[in-house]
């Protein structure tokens, strides 16, 4: 872990002193993003050492076709990959004719970096030797504007202590490639390369997909803070790329530097033959605001953000760093803006998982935007899955041979289609649409908002309630409905018959469907007869929907007390993870899948993942007796397992445990417990280190359309505080060593219950 490598702060992710083992790592630590774009944090100038370089644009993708030596029936044609966009960051640079790479420099010395978080900006300052022995002092800052989204700035400022003459090489370059691309292939072809006085603009498209992109920059050089009337001296352009110089002779501690603003233009917005246009229209904006009133916007605009998404700590800095940095790229990643949007399990810091939509946005992510942006957000994302229903229905039909409307939502997707390349993920890991249900149920729960149910709401949930229909079937041996042949959240376990969380998904999806139908006949008559007559749904087959999830089977081991994670649970060799030796672990990195799939091992809360979602449906007795069996045997070797193991302990109490498990999903990445962070940094779970604050520390539950609290605080604490978004009215809750407390930062009196008893939050009034 990197636990001595990022300095603990409150506010920033700092690092100090250059290590090149370690800038892969940092390029994924101290990625920034708008929402609309997101880059990793590579360096501007060249960089000759081991470098993952990284430019995205949210909703820009390519269908690519899987490796593999041989085709399953109904296999999915592709695998959706994040495009490495064109780079437009660049800015080679040259002093007294020496090349400035920090990979071949005689010495670096005071050299940092720092994430600032409350800001929006990234920094990099040292002072670096050449190979000529030129020394020179270096600071850039760059942003990714919120107010202006498809701008980018930097401003690159270079200090010689002696005479020099230096030049800046700012370029645009569309020839990239995808550091994962399964055939080396390029996915980008340049249409066209055009300059303009000191803007410059390649437009290029990704094949298959035909997106294209404008990708552009404009430079200004200045002196000593002073802009200077430079054009390039010498452009050269390709097919792919188009790069200005400019060369300022600068005498000993004279600052010279050069701004650039860059970014896209995409024909998600404009008209293809439109983006030049549209690119040099933003680029006027950009330079009549100017790079200080631009961050000084950024700054206003993280404010605002601030203002409502912070959660404090107070006496454990490491404990603060990590929530706000997981808070921070949620919001980099996704605003909520775009209803064509969803969010990547990387978002805009890497390559894996091919940026697409899994399930883990309606499990994981929407309860934090439902809490801390309006509600629209959070409908957005709802919106995201009913528009792509009919695909959903598409791949059920196709792939899995059910009709009459049933509705499989895909594993991994862009727009709706499946495209994930692992069969027993892909056609087994079915709980997806469960999540999917749930989504729904929970927004309604915590909202309010009802009418999302009849106007779409309601078509998902009967074709999800179909497919869970045709999946089940009858066993004459258990007399029962069993689901064979899945994959629970546990993906280290394959091809298993009767996961419990999916078959309790399956019997709840069926009841909830069926209780929205009663109620959108009784009440939205209108709503009803318009989804009747779309889905040609009878009583008759809500009544065999029924069947199945009244007689359907939980495997359940009256030894242990235990609902069984699956069938063949017990037949395992039961040795818990405190008795596997520490060197075969992380078991998915040491093991062979076969040796994985017959041990015990869970990779994420798989049982417990049920408990979680339907905590009302148990006593805390059975959740104890649950966590007890199945948390030994848990190697949390899913980003998405500490954090719901974090709010279980802290439901019974084990407060010490609740704190590790914290730790573990809120530092994830900044302490690089699974090794990988290089590749990209956890987005989606980061929303379930938000849960384990609010639902696991704070307690806050919704029940009867009322808040519920049942606060506690882990002893390396002094206080913790949020805001929570309840039905337009936003709420304070301060939990001390002393106790807690409530304030009203908008809207009308609201009674809320704290440890089951009902108080009165008043504006300008503490409770």
């Amino acid at each position: 872990m990197n636990q001595d490598y990022i300095i603990p702060d409150n506010w920033s992710i700092i690092e100090e002193g250059f290590e090149a083992d370690r800038v892969e790592s940092s390029e994924s630590l101290f990625s920034i993003g708008n929402g609309a774009m997101g880059q990793r944090a590579n360096f501007e100038e060249n960089y000759s050492g081991h470098t993952f370089q990284g430019s995205y644009i949210a909703g820009i993708y390519y269908p690519d076709k899987t490796k593999v030596g041989w085709w399953k029936n109904g296999y999915p044609e592709y695998f959706a990959k994040v495009l490495n966009a064109p780079n437009w960051i660049g800015i080679n640079i040259t002093v007294n004719g020496e090349s400035f790479d920090l990979n071949t420099c005689k010495s670096i010395q005071n050299f940092k970096r720092e994430l600032n978080m409350k800001e929006g900006w990234y920094n990099r300052s040292f002072v670096a030797v050449l190979q000529n022995n030129i020394e020179i002092s270096v600071n850039v800052k760059r942003f990714l504007s919120l107010s202006l989204d498809e701008v980018g700035a930097i401003h690159y400022e270079i200090t010689p202590s002696s005479d020099a003459k230096i030049t800046f090489n700012p370029y645009v370059e569309a020839g990239v490639k995808n550091m994962d691309a399964n055939w080396e292939e390029s996915f980008w072809e340049s249409l066209e390369v055009v300059e303009k006085g000191n803007s410059g603009f390649v437009v290029s498209k990704t094949f298959k997909t035909n997106f294209h992109v404008a990708t552009f920059m404009h430079n200004t050089i200045l002196k000593n803070g002073q802009a200077l009337d430079l054009s390039s001296e010498n452009t050269i352009k390709t097919n792919t790329r188009i790069e200005y110089s400019y060369t300022v002779q600068a005498n000993k501690g004279e600052t010279v530097s050069i701004q650039k603003f860059g970014g896209y233009t995409v024909s998600m917005n404009y008209a293809n033959d439109a983006l030049v246009s549209a690119a040099q229209s933003v680029i006027e904006k950009a330079v009549a605001k100017g790079f200080n009133q631009l961050l000084s916007d950024q700054i206003q605009e993280w404010a605002s953000i601030w203002e409502m998404a912070d959660i404090t700590i107070e006496g454990d800095v490491k404990a603060q760093q990590g929530i706000r940095f997981n808070i921070f790229h949620l919001n980099q990643t996704y605003l909520g803006k775009d209803a064509r949007l969803n969010i990547g399990p990387k978002g805009f810091t890497g390559e894996k998982y091919g940026g697409s939509t899994y399930w883990d946005t309606e499990a994981y992510c929407i309860p934090f935007y439902m809490a801390t942006k309006n509600q629209n957000v959070a409908r957005s994302l709802l919106t995201y899955r009913y528009n792509q229903l009919d695909k959903a229905i598409e791949n059920a039909e196709k792939n899995l041979g059910f009709k009459n409307g049933a509705a499989l939502y895909p594993m991994v997707t862009m727009n709706g289609e499946e495209c994930h390349n692992e069969w027993e993920i892909t056609f087994e890991e079915i709980h997806r649409n469960g999540a999917i249900a749930f989504a729904i149920y929970n927004y309604y729960r915590f909202t309010g908002d009802y009418s999302y149910i009849p106007e779409k709401g309601l078509e998902v949930l009967i074709g999800i309630a179909r497919f869970w229909h045709q999946r089940a079937n009858f066993s004459t041996n258990k007399n029962q409905y069993v689901i064979l042949g899945v994959t629970g959240p546990n993906e280290y376990e394959n091809n298993v018959n009767n996961n419990f969380y999916t078959n309790y998904l399956a019997k709840w999806c069926i009841d909830y469907a069926a209780e929205q139908i009663s109620r959108v006949e009784t009440e939205y008559a209108a709503d009803y007869s318009r989804i009747m007559s779309k889905v040609k749904l009878t009583k008759e087959e809500v009544a065999q929907w029924k069947k199945v999830a009244d007689n359907m089977y939980f495997p359940y081991s009256e030894e242990h007390g235990v609902y069984l994670q699956q069938d063949g649970f017990l037949d395992k060799e039961l040795v818990k993870v405190a008795d596997l030796d520490r060197s075969q672990r992380p078991i998915n990195q040491k093991w062979s899948w076969d040796r994985i799939l017959r041990s015990p091992y869970i990779k994420q809360a798989d049982v417990l993942q049920g408990f979680y979602f339907f905590e009302d449906d148990f006593s805390k007795e059975e959740l104890e007796k649950h966590f007890d069996f199945y948390e030994p045997f848990t190697v949390h070797e899913s980003s998405l397992s500490p954090c719901v193991h974090s709010i279980q302990a802290a439901v019974l109490g084990r407060m010490d445990q609740a704190y590790t498990f914290y730790l573990r999903t809120s530092r994830l990445d900044l302490d690089d417990y699974n090794k990988e962070v290089k590749e990209g940094l956890h987005i989606t779970s980061m929303a379930g280190t938000w849960m384990s604050i609010v639902e696991g520390f704070g307690g806050m539950r919704v029940k009867d359309n009322q808040l519920h609290f049942t606060p506690r605080i882990p002893k390396e604490w002094k206080s913790y505080s949020f805001k929570i978004n309840f039905r337009n009215q936003i709420i304070q809750i301060k939990v001390s060593q002393e106790g807690t407390e409530f304030s009203l930062v908008n809207g009308n009196d609201v009674n809320v219950f704290l440890n089951e008893k009902e108080v009165t939050v008043k504006p300008g009034v503490l409770v």
